[in-house]
């Protein structure tokens, strides 16, 4: 049996955050002591320790938007050898034969691993493309300490070998695994005249994920007499408390009035899926898409933007329909072909569950990580 330590850097339940919880199942499963270093507590602690890994909750620098810039970096860069330095002690003291450092935004973790003298392992869940060149590069040159490097998408791969092209030949793609509810929801419910079409959204409420997008569109579905409700699952990403204002501006105008729910963080979210006639993921950009997933998972009939990792997820016209990203009326007219026709709409809900089992399930995840994990030991 072998150490793994694991560096993440949010105590959060999103995305990238849940996908390490299922990299801990592997490792743990495969045999293996994992021990995880988070900056800050919060709920993601106590789901990893019913995981069975060790938690510690150590300070170390979690890059933010606002140190994406020339002087920022340079600044960390300044700090970052003393900080090295303290966690590869650390490292050290834990007996790990591997460090996993999870997502780009943790720049020291791979630095302190390599003076420790234990192999690094990167999974990168970002493709962060709207940065100049010299940015994304220093973003993530941290990496090129890594001996292999796990993509969560092809589209992540590419963004980060633009930026880095020495990783080419350490780096592999491995989609994530994303659960499906512990029992099949119930099929897509049979709408009668005058009912009103709902539709789910479950994402952070920040830009790059499209709520305004949303907004907008079932603003346009509403104009055209279909009595359209949106629902939202999600909190406020830290910093972007200004767009949440918007969005309660814009929802509070006549159009939308009555017609949209902010329902704030919501786990589980299978009763909204299952409570929702359509799904959609109108992100800006998306190294990945776990909800897309899970809207597959769920059976329902997914819209989402044609960008990044959801091209991956969602075969257009065949599991769900692609439409253009920033586009309320592309978003618009996709939801109303699923509206007026509920028989295609049940196609491809069905259609997209069978294609999330095969491609996304959590074994195969599990067995990929496994794999990449244990090569790096060897």
């Amino acid at each position: 049996m072998s150490t793994i330590l694991v560096a993440h850097p949010s105590p959060d339940l999103y995305g990238s955050d849940l996908q390490l919880v299922e990299t801990i199942h592997a490792l743990i499963g495969a045999g293996h002591m994992v021990k995880v270093a988070l900056p800050t507590d919060g709920p993601l602690v106590a789901v990893l320790r019913e995981a069975g890994a060790a938690v510690a909750i150590i300070p170390f620098t979690v890059l933010r938007k606002a140190l994406l810039n020339p002087r920022g970096l340079a600044g960390l860069g300044a700090e970052a050898g003393p900080e090295a330095l303290r966690l590869a002690r650390i490292i050290r003291s834990s007996g790990a034969r591997a460090v996993l450092t999870n997502t780009v935004t943790i720049p020291t973790w791979p630095l302190a691993a390599r003076l420790a003298g234990v192999p690094v392992i990167a999974h990168v869940h970002e493709a962060e493309d709207s940065q100049p060149l010299i940015i994304r590069a220093g973003l993530n040159a941290p990496l090129l300490t890594a001996r292999a490097v796990i993509a969560n998408s092809g589209a992540a791969r590419d963004v980060l070998l633009t930026a880095q092209p020495p990783l080419k030949n350490r780096t592999r793609v491995i989609h994530n695994g994303v659960p499906g509810p512990e029992r099949p929801l119930p099929g897509p419910r049979n709408r009668t005249a005058g009912t009103p079409f709902r539709v789910a959204l479950i994402a952070r409420l920040s830009p790059r994920k499209g709520i305004d997008i949303a907004l907008e569109a079932i603003g346009l579905l509403r104009a055209e007499d279909v009595d359209a409700r949106l629902v939202v699952a999600g909190s406020i990403f830290p910093g972007y408390e200004w767009y949440e204002e918007q969005l309660r501006e814009r929802i509070s105008r006549p159009d939308l009035s009555s017609a949209v729910e902010l329902l704030g963080y919501v786990n589980p979210t299978w009763p909204i899926l299952a409570d929702a006639d359509a799904v959609i993921v109108p992100s800006r950009a998306e190294p990945f898409g776990n909800t897309a997933v899970e809207a597959l998972h769920a059976g329902r009939p997914l819209v989402a933007s044609r960008v990044q990792g959801l091209m991956e997820v969602v075969r257009d016209g065949e599991t769900g329909l692609l439409v253009a990203p920033e586009s309320p009326e592309a978003l618009a007219a996709a939801l109303a072909v699923l509206e007026r026709d509920p028989t295609r709409a049940r196609e491809l809900a069905l259609a997209g569950r069978a294609d999330a089992a095969e491609r996304f399930s959590v074994e195969r995840y599990r067995s990929r990580i496994v794999d990449a994990v244990e090569s790096l030991l060897q």
